[in-house]
């Protein structure tokens, strides 16, 4: 009989080039748990029924775990002409078992069974993410607890805004990274519906039972229509959006971070074990990691949208253009959980500097708004004190001074009857003391945060 699982109604041997150009065995290797897995309950399923035999089912099962075996150590070859996993392992149980071996295919098509495989590997992968995410943000909270007392200039349009607490700046990313975590968390409900038992296309006319199936392999349900399933692609889109918007978190963090390990920042000290040097400037301690972070979240990107050009214009069902998901699908995974493992322990051991950072924290007027709205607070209208506070700036900047140097009776020739207690809100310190509203930079309100975090991801 023929090596290929198709070959009866063929009289020529396929074209060595086309073996060639057509074999994924090189990229869905990597399936082969979730192959023989899902092959496992399938078999099973097979017995309940009646088409197979317990003890047939068994003798699959356990050929089936004897190859899973010989996977793992190396002893099973891959060869172009058997094109994919699933033929491999389906020409290794015939070996095996000869034509017990045959009958595993009953009522199934690789169509159904290959995207039940992609969803099994996606299902583990988002777990995993999950996993890295969650050490990720305790590192965070970690991070903002070791710096709980530390003042940063928080930014908008990289120029200086107003003050935050460096556990506030923290706090933000375990919020980022949250949202990574419920997206993916969300995009496994959809990942969680059994395709096995749709077939090519139409279904099968033998008695299967996909809800064993379903059973067997941890399947929250059966997906529900069958021409569908075999053209689904849309939670592998879906989970490449996730990630490519997780990447694009860490990019701007990493771009951050690259900035300020600068001379001119100089708020950060890297870690030695995660920066390069320069082949030909001795002096150079280069943030390799995260350019490289900031890089690859570009690959990412670039992996959604192979996967959304791909699936555009696809007539039901299955068409062989499906083959080309899963190098998108690998790639953008192993990118992000590359960054993940790196960034946990980066953030861990890069410590600011605090006073560089300190010697620097008046410049900038960053208490201007809180100014503002103290002048608000004793009755003076939003634009009026917005006006006023603007134009004292403009007056320190002549003068060459900060807020809390100008004298009171400047503050009162612009704001008519304005007490000494406007000193109360002036300088960097003060400002922040003045913080009050829910999910600020409130002391207060940061530390309940970071009381919040600390409870969530102890589990």
């Amino acid at each position: 009989m023929s090596q290929k699982t198709w070959g009866g109604r063929f009289t020529a041997s396929t074209d060595a080039r086309v073996e060639a150009f057509t074999e994924s065995i090189q990229i869905d290797k990597r399936l082969y748990r979730h192959d023989i897995r899902a092959s496992q309950a399938h078999a099973r399923m097979l017995a309940e029924v009646g088409i197979l035999s317990a003890a047939e089912a068994e003798q699959i099962v356990a050929a089936l775990d004897a190859i899973r075996e010989d996977i793992d150590q190396d002893r099973l070859p891959f060869r172009i002409e058997l094109e994919d996993i699933h033929t491999h392992i389906e020409r290794a149980l015939i070996d095996r078992l000869g034509d017990l071996g045959r009958k595993l295919h009953t009522a199934r098509s690789r169509n159904d069974q290959v995207v039940t495989d992609v969803k099994l590997w996606v299902r583990d992968a988002i777990d995993q993410l999950d996993a890295l995410l969650t050490d990720l943000q305790r590192a965070l909270v970690e991070a903002g607890e070791r710096d709980h007392d530390l003042i940063l200039p928080g930014y908008t349009h990289l120029q200086r805004a107003q003050p935050v607490l460096a556990a506030h700046y923290f706090l933000a990313y375990v919020e980022k990274f949250q949202r990574d975590r419920e997206r993916l968390a969300d995009c496994r409900k959809r990942v969680n519906l059994l395709p096995l038992g749709a077939a090519a296309l139409a279904g099968t006319s033998l008695p299967i039972n996909r809800d064993s199936v379903a059973q067997q392999l941890g399947f929250a349900g059966v997906a529900a229509n069958s021409l569908d399933v075999s053209s689904d692609r849309d939670f592998v889109a879906e989970f490449l959006f996730d990630l490519s918007l997780l990447a694009v978190h860490l990019s701007g963090w990493a771009e951050e971070w690259i900035l300020w390990a600068t001379t001119e920042f100089h708020f950060l000290d890297l870690p030695d074990a995660f920066c390069t040097g320069s082949s030909i400037m001795p002096h150079k301690k280069n943030p390799d990691v995260l350019e490289l972070m900031r890089g690859k979240s570009a690959r990412v990107l670039g992996r959604l949208q192979q996967m959304l050009v791909l699936l555009k214009g696809l007539p039901l069902a299955y068409n062989r253009d499906l083959q080309e998901d899963k190098s998108a699908l690998f790639d953008a995974c192993d990118t992000v959980s590359a960054m993940l493992e790196l960034a946990a322990p980066l953030i861990r051991q890069t410590r600011f500097r605090r006073e560089v950072i300190a010697s620097r924290l008046e410049d900038g007027f960053l208490d201007a708004t809180t100014l503002m709205e103290f002048l608000i607070r004793v009755g003076v209208p939003m634009r009026s004190a917005h006006e006023a506070v603007g134009q004292l700036v403009r007056e320190c900047e002549q003068r060459g001074c900060r807020l809390v140097d100008l004298p009171l009776e400047l503050f009162q020739a612009i704001c008519p009857n304005q007490a000494a207690a406007v000193y109360g809100v002036l300088g960097v310190a003060n400002a922040l003391k003045s913080f009050q509203s829910y999910g600020s930079t409130a002391p207060v309100e940061v530390e309940r945060q970071l009381r919040l975090w600390r409870a969530r991801l102890a589990s």
